[in-house]
């Protein structure tokens, strides 16, 4: 049985000594796909690949600060277990100053997380979760909860930007919510999601190390999540998946029925 609580130590004191005292202060560039890299990002995973190894030697790790043909190629192995790493989400929130950022780190093995971490050095939260021992944040057990409101009264954390034109016309023009967020932390939205901090939820892309820790964390809160396509999430490859997700069964469907995604009468839902 991992160590859940020396994991999180490790988590804890490599964002607080490595990413906090470079906040806002690294410089930043941009990789092939356009997204932002900066030297916070590769001192994290460094000293991550560094910190689990001493513990756990035998567990590779899978970082996004790698190539894509071995990260690739690590899943496409089945080794198992494997780390699945991000040591910076929401580097464009780092480099601006913005006090919204992650570390997210998930144990993957026979092709599902079986341990989720997500730590927010700023606020100093670590959300984590184990299957069959539910979903925490410091030491609040996080649950399922009635939250007492219509799809019409929500609060939606949503990323415009990487969701299909017509869908994000159609969202503008006509919400189906209250008010609208995007914060710019994918693992964060997963676990605020988790926490009631928002109602629903929807991403048009993502990659495997922006959500396999939170993914677990919402689950294991009693949560509900789907791809657009009405499949499960969660997938081992890099390709990235679309998310969209709920606290409360009953938003999830209304949620998703609004959509008109596949499997809002419950056939397809995980």
């Amino acid at each position: 049985m991992l160590d859940i609580e020396r994991l999180k130590q490790i988590i804890i004191q490599a964002a607080d000594q490595e990413l906090l005292p470079r906040f806002s202060a690294s410089d930043r560039r941009e990789k092939r796909d356009g997204s932002v890299v900066t030297e916070a990002d590769t001192a994290m995973q460094a000293r991550l690949r560094a910190d689990l190894a001493v513990h756990w030697p035998d567990i590779p790790l899978l970082g996004e600060e790698m190539d894509e043909e071995t990260q690739q190629q690590m899943l496409r192995d089945d080794l198992t277990p494997l780390w699945c790493v991000d040591p910076l989400d929401g580097t464009s929130n780092f480099a601006a100053g913005v006090p919204f950022f992650s570390v997210s780190v998930a144990l993957i093995k026979d092709n599902q997380p079986v341990v989720g971490v997500v730590y927010d050095p700023v606020r100093r939260e670590c959300f984590w979760a184990l299957p069959g021992r539910g979903a925490w944040c410091n030491d609040a057990q996080l649950g399922n909860r009635d939250p007492g409101v219509s799809l019409a009264q929500t609060v939606a954390l949503i990323d415009f930007k990487r969701l299909d034109a017509a869908l994000a016309r159609r969202l503008a023009e006509h919400p189906p919510y209250s008010s609208q967020r995007s914060f710019g932390s994918v693992a964060l939205d997963w676990c605020w999601i988790a926490a009631g901090r928002g109602h629903v939820y929807l991403h048009g892309k993502q990659r495997i190390w922006d959500y396999a820790a939170g993914s677990l964390i919402l689950a294991e809160a009693g949560g509900y999540a789907a791809t657009l396509h009405g499949e499960t999430v969660f997938q081992a490859d890099i390709k990235p998946r679309s998310a969209v997700a709920a606290l409360d069964e009953e938003l999830f469907r209304a949620w998703c029925a609004w959509l008109a995604m596949p499997g809002e009468s419950g056939d397809t839902l995980p």
